[in-house]
C-alpha cells in the first residue's frame, strides 16, 4: 500500500475516559485511500469505541480525528438481529437500505457472488451469505471507506476463507480503505496490510507478521497464538514452533497449502 495516498480516517492522540474510567489512551491509527487495516484486540480493549470515535459518534477527551471531507462509509455491524418470524428474502432486505435503486442492489449481490440468494429468506442463509449480504448493503453507499466490525463472527473456517476473499477483491477492484475489526489475529492475516493491536493504547502496530511477533501482542493473546495465522499465498518456506521462517529444504514438515 502506497501511504502517499490520502488518509480517510485518522486518530491522533486520542484519548477517552467517560467517568474517569480510561478507555482510550493516545491512540494514534490511520486508515488510507486503498489500505486495509484490521484492528485487533481482547474483548474490552476499546475497539468498539475507537471505532465510534472514528466515526463521529464519540468525542474524544483529548486528541482529535481526522476525516476526509465528505466521506463516504459503509458499514457492517457486528451482529444484526433478524425477527425469525418476518417473511423477508434477502433481496427485500437491501431494500430497506437508505441506499440503492433495485439494479444496485442485484449488482451489488452479484459483485459478492450471491445473486443466487434473492430470493430465499434471511433466515436460510448460512452464516457466510449473510455475512456477504450485509457487505452488499454496505455497498449501496458506494463507500471510499469500508468498516467492518467482527465480519467474521459465527462463520465456519472455509466462510471465513471466501468472506476475505471478498473483501480483498473489493478492496482491490474498488479502491477503497477497509478497516477490519476482530479479535484475532489469525483470521485477519490473509488480506491485512497494517494491523493494528489494541489495549486501550495502541500495543504494536505494523504488518501482521511482525505483530505476531511482538512481546506485547504475545502477551495479550499467549504464545500459542503465533501457530494459527492464516496466510492467503502458497508457501515457499515453512514455520517452526517459534513461528521461525525457513526454506522449504530446510523443515522435515514441508506443507504449500493455507493454513
Amino acid at each position: 500500500m502506497n501511504v502517499a495516498q490520502p488518509v480517510l480516517v485518522a486518530a491522533h492522540g486520542v484519548s477517552l475516559a467517560p467517568g474517569g474510567t480510561p478507555i482510550l489512551e493516545r491512540v494514534d491509527i490511520a486508515v488510507h485511500a486503498g489500505e486495509l487495516v484490521s484492528l485487533i484486540g481482547p474483548n474490552g480493549s476499546g475497539k468498539t469505541t475507537l471505532v465510534r470515535t472514528l466515526l463521529g459518534f464519540a468525542t474524544p477527551d483529548s486528541g482529535r480525528v481526522e476525516r476526509r471531507p465528505g466521506l463516504r462509509i459503509g458499514y457492517v455491524p457486528q451482529r444484526l438481529q433478524i425477527d425469525r418470524a418476518m417473511p423477508l428474502t434477502a433481496e427485500r432486505f437491501l431494500g430497506l437500505a437508505p441506499r440503492g435503486t433495485p439494479a444496485a442492489r442485484r449488482a451489488a449481490m452479484a459483485e459478492l457472488g450471491i445473486a443466487h440468494v434473492a430470493g430465499r429468506a434471511v433466515q436460510d442463509l448460512s452464516g457466510g451469505e449473510f455475512q456477504r449480504l450485509l457487505l452488499a448493503r454496505a455497498l449501496l453507499a458506494e463507500p471510499e471507506l469500508l468498516v467492518m466490525d467482527e465480519p467474521a463472527q459465527g462463520i465456519d473456517v472455509v466462510g471465513q476463507a471466501e468472506l476475505y476473499h471478498w473483501i480483498a477483491e473489493l478492496r482491490a477492484r474498488r479502491g477503497c480503505g477497509v478497516l477490519l475489526v476482530s479479535h484475532d489475529l489469525h483470521l485477519v492475516m490473509a488480506a491485512t496490510d497494517k494491523v493494528v493491536c489494541l489495549n486501550r493504547h495502541v500495543c504494536c502496530t505494523g504488518h501482521p507478521e511482525a505483530v505476531a511477533r511482538h512481546p506485547e501482542y504475545i502477551a495479550l493473546f499467549g504464545p500459542a497464538s503465533r501457530e494459527f495465522a492464516v496466510y492467503a499465498h502458497k508457501h515457499d518456506h515453512v514455520h517452526d514452533v517459534a513461528g521461525h521462517v525457513h526454506a522449504d529444504h530446510d523443515h522435515p514438515h514441508k506443507h504449500d497449502h493455507a493454513h
